[in-house]
């Protein structure tokens, strides 16, 4: 292997074979003395700084080698383009050229990142030295900061430009190259759930005609650890205890423009539960008021979320009986011939440890006190790790921190430990505007201002207007999660709503103030209390409408007492498959202003997934109803109007109308009921396109009024005339938003019905 030597190896090689006679003349010195040494072209290093690299004084022996290794110092030095050493006589002479300083950093190139992003990652200045390998640093830099936009073909090459004065413009010139996508994710190994939908289990998704919008479709290898993770989550939590990922196979193409993704997976067989106890290992503990609290029972699909469902009931059983340092200690035992579990539930002694304290680090912003009523535990109680990950959990939920971390440590003694709580802040606030679209509505715009952690303490304030062809909202908005140091939800809604003409011949207004308290009443349950003050008014009454309409008009005041409870078990989750909800409400009118009524509303809904889980079905059931008393008389701001309730009509479009009346108006119904039935379900494309077919029907009626006198003294039917429709949808899932396209016959109407056989809903922000 041939090695090239520099221009200064070369001159102090050929100084020194002039040199070397010297020392072959006997009694000559096998060395080299100078009586001076003269530094060349150093401008603005100074002479001292030139002398203390090279470390060769006057006066003294110096051999060749010690010549060799000054100049590799100045050489290292990083302050000289090139360095030579010259022994003239008594003299040596050290020339020195100096790097250039930079005049400009400038790129070329770039059009996906633009000019001050790079900047931010590049560490050479304008004003200071030049630098080769400070350069060939920042090259990479700018190449990492397109890979991590999934440009891994992406070059950068540093070019200088001369100038005088020995200056010098650096130039990185970037050759993007286009996004390194994810063409294709497979699975090897599954057999109980397609392709499509485990690669709708994945954070990753492969690349589709939305490529230029959607970024999950970049190769990140920081994110097939979360996949594996949902993964497994996501098969345990359908009886597959065994399952694991055996290996995660992605492939680069040769043109580095697309990665294969593939997923070694082993399924595992599924199991169900056969045996379930409970046992207490403590003397004089009961185990009969634990086992009632178990939610697992035999034959059920194994599930996670059940066994630690059951386990957070127990251990609220041994807080209540004022038991410490209990452990509930889940033992399962696999029977493979038959795919089942046996578990037992073992109460336990736990070692007697307790929280010394809890240390918080890292929130600028937000007040300790946000993060330390996410902990059920305070200093002084026992020491339980279930509750420190939960809390962990709960804080992370909180979306003010980008990072949480929740650990502890052993404390002052060996029964005490330290809850170290290390949080990173992130913005809460958000300022948006957007668009939306509807059939009925039109084109809206909208503009919303929300701080979620307003004053670091965990409050949200928010401010929302929008707008649309015929009707105008705005709101602001005030919640304390934690009012009174509890878990009480305070919330305060300020609100103005305004219609013109919208699918009528009337036009609206409402404005009002909304005070709530909600707090929790059982592990799925909660309980809302509100009331509502408010003042509407109906105007713009045509003469051709009905007379009802007509006696309506007017200005009315409306001070009502409410309550809502609320039942969902996609708070716990225990049930992959499907999940219930159930709503109940009440409003009581009449503690002043001029309403006098109750209005009750339930709802009751359940979503399932079938089919190998490629089906989603949901169904749901709705009805309300208004009871007036003292002589009051329901008006139209007060009924229930169609359109929205039952698909395939216009808002206002069902419902009783006066038909003596040119413009036969809808009167809307004090009674209303509603079955709504849906099943979404993929329709062959790609699943990266974010494209899914649904079928639906619904039947329903709305009904009921208090003055059935219309125009002329025409008799209004009221009676409950059920309405029914079918209809197809298209499901989209944009950049710009979840859009839906309705398709819809009605197969059971009124004449007089108004219908709406397509439907577009469109909402983005930006």
């Amino acid at each position: 292997m041939t090695r090239k030597l520099g221009k200064g190896a070369v001159a102090l090689l050929t100084a020194l074979a002039i040199a070397a006679p010297a020392a072959l003349i006997p009694g000559a010195a096998a060395a080299y003395v100078f009586n001076d040494v003269r530094i060349e072209g150093a401008q603005r290093v100074e002479p001292a700084t030139v002398l203390s690299y090279a470390n060769i004084a006057r006066g003294q022996d110096v051999s060749a080698g010690e010549l060799n290794d000054a100049l590799q110092r100045l050489q290292n030095s990083g302050l000289f383009e090139t360095v030579e050493i010259v022994p003239q006589g008594g003299v040596l002479v050290i020339r020195v050229s100096e790097y250039p300083t930079i005049n400009q950093i400038s790129f070329e190139g770039n059009r996906r990142i633009n000019d001050e992003q790079l900047a931010e990652v590049v560490q050479s200045e304008s004003r200071r030295v030049y630098q080769p390998s400070q350069a060939l640093e920042d090259a990479q830099n700018i190449a990492q900061a397109y890979a991590a936009q999934g440009r891994l073909a992406a070059r950068v090459d540093p070019r200088i430009i001369r100038r005088s004065d020995n200056r010098v413009d650096l130039v990185f010139e970037v050759r993007e190259g286009n996004v390194t996508e994810i063409e294709r994710i497979g699975f090897t190994g599954n057999r109980a759930f397609s392709d499509r939908r485990l690669r709708n289990v994945l954070d990753t998704k492969q690349a589709g005609i939305l490529r230029t919008f959607i970024r999950r479709d970049t190769f990140a290898p920081e994110r097939l650890q979360l996949d594996e993770q949902l993964l497994t989550d996501f098969y345990r939590s359908r009886g597959y205890a065994d399952f694991r990922v055996q290996a995660v196979a992605p492939e680069l193409a040769r043109e580095r423009d697309a990665f294969y993704i593939t997923f070694n997976i082993q399924e595992g067989p599924r199991y169900r539960f056969s045996q379930v106890n409970t046992v207490s290992e403590i003397p004089g503990v009961d185990a009969a008021a634990f086992a009632a609290q178990n939610r697992v029972g035999r034959g059920d699909i194994y599930n996670p979320a059940a066994i630690d469902n059951t386990i957070r009931r127990m251990e609220t059983v041994a807080l209540q009986q004022g038991l410490n340092f209990v452990n509930i200690e889940p033992r399962v035992t696999r029977n493979p011939q038959n795919q089942t579990l046996d578990l037992t539930f073992a109460i336990t002694r736990g070692p007697r440890v307790f929280v010394e304290r809890i240390d918080i680090e890292g929130n600028t912003t937000t007040l300790d006190q946000v993060i330390r009523r996410q902990f059920n535990t305070v200093e002084g109680d026992p020491f339980s790790p279930r509750e420190i990950r939960n809390a962990a959990e709960r804080i992370r939920a909180l979306g003010y921190f980008s990072d949480a971390q929740v650990e502890s440590r052993p404390g002052s003694s060996d029964e005490q430990v330290i809850v170290d709580v290390n949080v990173e802040e992130q913005p809460t606030g958000s300022l948006s505007f957007g668009a939306s679209y509807g059939v009925s509505t039109g084109v809206g715009l909208n503009a919303s201002l929300q701080e979620n952690n307003f004053l670091g303490r965990g409050q949200t304030l928010g401010l929302s207007v929008s707008t649309a062809e015929d009707d105008q909202a705005s709101s602001l908005t005030f919640i304390e999660p934690y009012f009174l140091g509890r878990d009480l939800k305070f919330g305060f809604n300020l609100y103005y709503n305004e219609t013109e003409g919208f699918n009528s011949d009337y036009n609206t207004r409402s404005v009002g103030v909304r005070p709530s308290i909600e707090f929790p009443i059982s592990q799925n349950g909660r309980l809302e209390l509100r009331y509502r003050l408010s003042k509407e008014t109906l105007g713009g009454v045509e003469e051709d409408s009905s007379a009802i309409l007509q006696r309506e008009e007017g200005q009315r005041t409306t001070s009502a007492l409410g309550y809502s409870y609320l039942w969902d078990t996609r708070v716990t989750g225990l049930d992959p498959l499907t999940s219930y909800k159930l709503r109940f409400s009440q409003d009581f009118a009449g503690l002043g202003g001029d309403t006098k009524s109750v209005t009750t509303s339930a709802l009751a809904g359940v979503e399932s997934n079938a089919w190998r889980e490629e089906v989603t079905l949901r169904a749901e059931f709705e009805g309300g109803a208004i009871y007036s008393y003292d002589d009051y008389t329901t008006w139209i701001l007060d009924r229930y109007r169609g359109g929205t309730r039952i698909r395939g009509f216009e808002p206002n479009g069902i419902g009783p109308r006066d038909l003596a009346a040119e413009n036969e108006d809808g009167l809307g119904g004090n009674y209303f009921w509603v079955v709504r039935t849906e099943a979404q379900f993929p329709i062959g494309l790609p699943e990266e396109y974010g494209i899914s077919g649904g079928l639906f029907a619904d039947v329903g009626s709305i009904w009921g009024l208090d003055d059935t006198v219309g125009t002329g003294g025409n008799i209004v039917d009221d009676s409950m005339n059920i309405r029914a429709t079918v209809g197809a949808s298209v499901f989209w899932t944009t950049p710009i938003g979840p859009l839906r396209f309705n398709f819809s016959h009605a197969v059971k109407k009124e004449d007089y019905d108004e219908e709406q056989n397509f439907d577009l809903t469109i909402s983005t922000r930006f």
